[in-house]
């Protein structure tokens, strides 16, 4: 196939829409196919095949996020030239938009992705007013193409309700080679202050309003009550570092990291603290779990996808602050061993594989599709 990926972010971008895109490029690549990503500009080199860089702008309050410039002219011209089988749009922004009006004008197969909840980060940016509005913009552009893929079967169930068509589940994976326990470090434990009896409670993301981060604070204070040695390291950065970092001395503030150094960071950690509540998915989870930690999160996307509560994990039912406090101290005691164990077992059955086979599966199915389609209209015309 050649397929032309239209997307905000991208590796080495560090979130997870950026990770998944990432793997499953790469897979589809790896299996033969031409996969060129266009995608604003960054100050990172970015592999996006014979793909392009295009003019883009950061938003203001989070400087980190940047959307790309529309270019529907461009596009058009493009694809006429070098008609792909198939465009697929990961972001639903200003080009994003552009590349749905021009694939669609050229009567291209076109999908898209849903990654983020961004009718939910209104009410964390004190824009709640936009959630049903942004919700109505997404459902009209998701509707306009061939499938919607999302990560989860509550997902779908959510936005079926809401008038969204064509959704289709793709998973998620992990690297588990990457992260595994093994890649545990002594010395990394030390310099966080922390020998093998210390519990270290560990935190990845980015650091912004919607991922509900004070409770990351909260569970700390219950955390050291139980075990007052207890350390805190967190990973990420974003908008709300600095206040974190006034609400949270002593904490161990790593900022970003990829490849072993993360993987590192995860394994020589406990625990893994999970507040956020805004997650299409949460790929993070997946991570912890590979890396053999013993995982709290709320009874939603990756984590009632993964976790059985006690057995690989702990859950606390979605929006109850308390619940999830209350199951911080469980975190440290002598069960966790089994839990652990289990975690790593339960991500060892996510590899990117099979997704990336469904994905391409997928592509060729609505490419078929659309030259059936095209095909009947020459015999009727």
């Amino acid at each position: 196939m050649d397929i032309r990926l239209v997307t905000e972010t991208f590796p080495p971008d560090i979130n997870g829409v950026a990770t998944t895109l990432g793997c499953l490029v790469a897979g589809l690549r790896e299996r033969g196919h031409r996969v060129a990503v266009t995608c604003p500009k960054a100050a990172v080199a970015r592999d996006l095949g014979d793909g392009a860089e295009v003019p883009g702008v950061a938003l203001p309050f989070y400087r980190e996020v940047r959307f790309g410039l529309p270019r529907r002219r461009a596009f058009l011209a493009d694809w006429r030239d070098d008609p792909p089988d198939v465009v697929h749009i990961a972001t639903e922004g200003p080009l994003g938009a552009s590349a749905l009006a021009a694939a669609r004008a050229l009567g291209l197969p076109v999908t898209t992705s849903l990654h983020t909840n961004f009718h939910a980060y209104a009410r964390d940016y004190r824009l709640g007013w936009l959630a049903s509005p942004v919700m109505r913009y997404l459902r009209r552009f998701h509707n306009r193409s061939a499938h919607t893929f999302i990560p989860t079967a509550m997902q779908a169930d959510e936005l079926s309700a809401q008038g969204f068509e064509r959704l289709v589940v793709l998973g998620r994976g992990v690297d588990t080679e990457l992260f595994n326990p093994d890649r545990r470090d002594p010395a990394l434990r030390a310099l966080w202050g922390a020998d093998e009896t210390t519990p270290v409670l560990l935190h990845v993301g980015r650091l912004a309003a919607e991922k509900n981060l004070d409770l990351l604070s909260e569970s700390w204070s219950r955390a050291r009550k139980a075990e007052p040695g207890t350390c805190l390291v967190i990973v990420g950065d974003g908008p709300e570092r600095t206040r974190l970092e006034r609400l949270l001395p002593g904490a161990v503030f790593a900022g970003v990291l990829r490849g072993e150094a993360l993987a590192r960071h995860y394994a020589s950690a406990d625990a893994f603290l999970f507040p956020s509540l805004t997650e299409t998915f949460g790929i993070v989870l997946l991570e912890a779990m590979a890396s053999g930690l013993d995982c709290l999160g709320f009874d939603y996307a990756a984590g009632r996808l993964l976790i059985e509560p006690g057995a690989n994990g702990l859950l606390a039912p979605t929006d109850t602050r308390d619940a999830f406090l209350d199951q911080v101290p469980a975190l440290l005691a002598g069960g966790a061993g089994d839990r652990r164990r289990r975690a790593r077992e339960t991500a060892l059955r996510y590899g990117w594989s099979a997704i990336i086979d469904a994905f391409e599966q997928h592509l060729l199915d609505v490419i078929d599709a659309t030259e059936r389609q095209a095909q009947w209209r020459a015999e009727r015309a």
